[in-house]
């Protein structure tokens, strides 16, 4: 992900995906003459312990000025693996973008936004509580803020995800699991992120366009769970950084349709990945209609 605002791409990779920041904290310059524009993601990614995912979203932007738009994006996430196969609503996301008026070849562009939960991250399969890794949501109420700056083909973007609000119900015990691959999790707590990416755009001649991009995530602090006996306790290795290639191709098929495929990896990672969020790699589609 890398997100260009109307139209809009949704990525995840590791040390990302539904915490949100990566998917929103984009290029979000309003300079498309559409005013509306809806798109249909399915992203596809393989997690730890052979989890694989499937996670399709549906997104709306209206564009009221040239200035100023408003997004709405909804998540659903499968996942499947040794525990079984669960899937369910993940999170909604409301944001405001504002271009401000600047040089043709220097602009800069904010962002302010709000993840809302539509689960507290408990589900179960046959009464059996499922490690992060398996649930569509953190179960956080999150500030999103960020702020990009476009230079002819590049586009610099950075940003803050902060939860505050915790809906977060899992009670996911390792001890109790028969497994190692997942740490404890029960009633976890996320600390903040924040992100730096770069992104090169290139079109060609024809109808194509490719968007190579490096991102750069920071977990400020351990997470942390209670365990047994109600004591809360960090998560060594939780915090840290996260480094992750991606590469997006984009097909204009008309003047208000394209499709665009994305292809990520993490080069970097933290130790601990508690929140479930780990991709080894992710494969994206999306369709994009402006009106």
């Amino acid at each position: 992900m890398t997100l260009l605002l109307l139209p809009l791409t949704f990525v995840y990779s590791q040390g990302c995906s539904d915490a949100g920041i990566c998917s929103l904290a984009g290029s979000f310059l309003t300079d498309a003459p559409s005013k509306n524009t809806v798109e249909f993601g399915n992203i596809f990614g393989a997690g730890e312990a052979a989890v694989k995912y499937y996670s399709p979203y549906l997104a709306y932007t209206r564009k009221f000025s040239n200035q100023f738009a408003l997004s709405a994006k909804i998540t659903y996430s499968l996942a499947s693996g040794s525990f079984g196969k669960r899937g369910q609503f993940g999170d909604a996301y409301l944001t405001a973008n504002y271009d401000w008026k600047s040089k043709r070849t220097l602009k800069w562009s904010t962002l302010l936004g709000m993840k809302f939960p539509f689960t507290q991250s408990n589900l179960k399969i046959n009464g059996y509580s499922l490690p992060l890794d398996y649930q569509a949501s953190l179960g956080t109420f999150d500030w999103i803020v960020g702020v990009t700056l476009k230079y002819e083909n590049w586009d610099f973007n950075s940003a803050l995800q902060l939860p505050v609000f915790n809906l977060n119900r899992n009670s996911y015990f390792k001890e109790y699991s028969g497994t190692n691959d997942f740490p404890t999790t029960n009633l976890f707590e996320r600390r903040p992120d924040v992100l730096f990416r770069t992104t090169y755009t290139y079109k060609t001649k024809g109808k194509f366009t490719f968007k190579p991009n490096v991102l750069f995530l920071y977990h400020l602090g351990q997470d942390s769970a209670e365990n047994y006996y109600g004591v809360r306790e960090a998560i060594p290795g939780s915090e840290g950084l996260t480094i992750n290639g991606n590469l997006i191709g984009s097909y204009a098929m008309n003047s208000t349709n394209s499709i665009d495929i994305s292809l990520a990896t993490p080069f970097v990672v933290r130790t601990i990945r508690p929140d479930g969020l780990t991709r080894s790699f992710t494969a994206a589609i999306i369709y994009k209609m402006s009106f």
